[in-house]
């Protein structure tokens, strides 16, 4: 067809499977979020480019962002993260909110940005934060926090891990090697970027920054030291609460963790499939400071990570971890034996659903066979029949779709004994 509409470049279609996946993430994200207590929130889909100009940076407002001017002439953007939502809604109520805080968010999200496998422009993101609080303890639960979440889609310790930093324990190492203040953030980007680069490249970049041989050695050394956690006290404290949480098994310290630069100011973390084909990190987060400094509040600690639902996707489905896709929320279809029995079927069909069952009626009648063909490939577990014959003995006729068992049964007993097979089916 020459003239079919194409969907935007960078967007996604959710047809039912992929609406399974999508809603299996929920599901599970809400889970490991309520399992510790926090409250789900959200906030606008669209927002003023104002709201990021301050916190976000040049790049994200004018490269990535979806701006457009709206009817009233107010340059808008659909929003591209939601760490400036979160702090301008706190600096809103800052003064009448009970602290901690605990909140969790699933929600859309764009930005303009390549598409490519793991990364689209249309994406949903599960953001987790706790604020109110600084200390390693905290920094801990959110990482725990994550860590559920990996049980709980079956990715283990063995095929998942989160790695974690410290920028404050980076700086200190800077600064034993000499490194100026006024490169420390340069080379903390050439760090973040040394898995991106051949090691001969990331050396000659190391040198342009003005970094000697020895500094450039002893970098190198820092950066695999998988010992060098014990020189900071919070990662220490956090590693003891890591413990007790029962989820160190996920967590390992890698020095060459740093993110984002600007933002974080303690505990850094992300989490890496280690034995699939998908180098992104599921997720990433860590401690921040001065939330509210670009909105107007006064100044306030968190710690937090958000995740988007395309590469977790991808490696559940590549790691078969997925449950079975079941086309239809119905465990029950009620036929149409013909047209004289169809007032029967809806009649049975509300009865069925007034007891919490879900059941699908067949459209029209038709051959009985080839809506037991359609149960079948919908994977319905029972068929419910009303002909003549059991419409003049108050019966019903129940099918096992499963073993193709049939049974004839009173009217009356009908919801007990189809709630009895469900069970068994």
């Amino acid at each position: 067809m020459a003239n079919k509409i194409q969907p935007v470049k960078g967007t996604r279609e959710f047809y039912p499977e992929q609406m399974f996946l999508r809603n299996f993430i929920h599901d599970k994200v809400r889970a490991a979020s309520q399992a510790f207590g926090y409250q789900e929130w959200d906030a606008p889909f669209i927002e003023t480019i104002d709201l990021y100009a301050a916190r976000s940076g040049e790049e994200l407002v004018k490269k990535q962002a979806f701006t457009f001017q709206d009817r009233g002439a107010e340059f808008v953007t659909l929003r591209p993260e939601l760490t400036p939502s979160l702090a301008r809604m706190i600096a809103a109520k800052q003064n009448e909110l009970t602290y901690p805080l605990r909140w969790w968010s699933f929600g859309p999200f764009w930005r303009y940005e390549q598409p490519q496998k793991g990364r689209s422009r249309e994406f949903f993101q599960w953001n987790i934060d706790m604020l109110g609080v600084n200390s390693p303890e905290a920094d801990a639960e959110l990482i725990a926090v994550a860590a559920t979440f990996l049980r709980m889609v079956k990715l283990g310790p063995e095929r998942a891990a989160i790695f974690v930093n410290n920028r404050r324990l980076m700086d200190s190492e800077f600064n034993a090697l000499g490194i100026s203040a006024e490169k420390q953030l340069d080379v903390a980007n050439l760090v973040d970027r040394r898995s991106k680069m051949e090691p001969d490249k990331w050396d000659a970049n190391a040198r342009e920054l003005g970094l000697d041989q020895k500094q450039l050695g002893g970098l190198k050394e820092l950066l695999g030291n998988p010992e060098l956690w014990k020189k900071s006290d919070e990662l220490v404290r956090l590693f003891v609460a890591l413990d007790a949480l029962g989820v160190r098994e996920y967590v390992k310290f890698d020095a060459n963790i740093m993110r984002g630069l600007l933002y974080y100011t303690g505990t850094v973390f992300e989490a890496y499939d280690t034995s699939g084909s998908l180098k992104r990190a599921i997720l990433g987060g860590g401690r921040y400071d001065n939330l509210l400094a670009e909105v107007g509040g006064q100044p306030l600690s968190g710690v937090g990570f958000a995740m988007g639902d395309v590469v977790i996707g991808i490696i559940l489905q590549e790691a078969g971890l997925l449950p079975e896709f079941i086309p239809t929320p119905a465990s029950v279809l009620v036929t149409v034996f013909d047209e004289s029995m169809w007032m029967k079927s809806f009649e049975l069909a509300a009865q069925l659903r007034n007891a919490d069952v879900n059941v699908i009626v067949y459209p029209e009648p038709a051959k009985l066979q080839k809506q037991f063909k359609f149960a079948d490939k919908m994977k319905i577990k029972l068929a419910v029949t009303v002909g003549p014959d059991e419409a003049a003995n108050d019966q019903v006729a129940v099918k096992n779709l499963v073993n193709s068992e049939q049974v004839t049964i009173k009217r009356e007993a009908m919801v007990e004994s189809i709630k009895g097979l469900l069970k068994d089916a």
